[in-house]
């Protein structure tokens, strides 16, 4: 395969709110244009941890990052590591925890916000800090990468949903239509990345529980959204991806050589 793929991790997106609040979404599942999947994050459910899972296909008890101030560099080979090291293109529009595991660490704004540098993991970046950096203006950010340098790997990684669940918790109004408000911004992108060839992946790293936090066993804290688009994927209804085979998957998408599981009834 030889893929273009983009890579949506919604933070803090619980499986139920996405199934009935991403209206957008779900008509493309509905049309037969996609499929929706549940997956059980892997533990701790702690927003590094699961950057470094999503990104390297390693739980976090072998990986190291085993909580939220683990900040360091990665020790583990990530998409961008194989992507880059295969002559591919990379990029990313995300919270700057992900600048910290594969480029540089510690995170030095002035430096690393906007970063154009084709020897590093993340080649082309644009990191944020504050948790209400508004989902917007990130997608924005996203496009911007994406027209100006055409990466073969993007990820997107927007903070509003989390940072609702932690302000008002998981059976809240602010919480629900911050999912809504994700779901409407990806309408405007959606179908022009299709278009462009791009395979989609939509996913998050972990729920929110009613204590307006996330960490443990509780399935509202675990159980996450995998929507994938494009015309690589089976759509097959009975595949069963682990949070540890998405890594895998998106470097058998770009072609790029790798020892990841991968999830193969998800692909075509």
């Amino acid at each position: 395969m030889k893929h273009n793929v983009i890579l949506v991790v919604l933070d803090g997106l619980n499986f139920e709110v996405a199934r009935h609040a991403m209206g957008h979404l779900q008509a493309y599942v509905g049309a037969g244009r996609a499929a929706l999947y549940p997956l059980e994050c892997e533990l701790p459910a702690l927003s590094r941890p699961l950057y470094e899972c999503i990104l390297t296909g390693v739980p976090p008890i072998d990986s190291g990052i085993v909580h939220n101030n683990v900040a360091r560099l990665s020790n583990q080979r990530s998409i961008y590591h194989y992507a880059r090291d295969a002559g591919l293109k990379t990029a990313a529009a995300a919270y700057h925890w992900v600048s910290e595991l594969y480029n540089r660490s510690p995170f030095v704004a002035a430096r690393d916000r906007h970063t154009e540098n084709l020897s590093l993991p993340i080649q082309h970046g644009h990191f944020y800090w504050n948790d209400h950096y508004p989902d917007s203006h990130l997608f924005a950010d996203a496009e911007n990468l994406r027209l100006r340098h055409a990466p073969n790997f993007l990820l997107i990684h927007p903070m509003n949903i989390d940072d609702a669940g932690h302000k008002h918790g998981l059976d809240s109004s602010q919480y629900r239509n911050s999912a809504r408000s994700a779901d409407i911004i990806l309408a405007d992108y959606l179908q022009g990345w299709l278009d462009a060839g791009y395979q989609v992946m939509v996913t998050a790293d972990h729920g929110m529980n009613n204590d307006r936090s996330h960490n443990g066993l509780l399935p509202e804290e675990r159980q996450v959204p995998l929507f994938v688009l494009g015309d690589a994927f089976s759509l097959n209804a009975d595949a069963a991806p682990k949070q540890t085979d998405i890594c895998g998957t998106v470097c058998e998408l770009l072609g790029v050589p790798h020892d990841k599981p991968v999830c193969r009834e998800l692909l075509k």
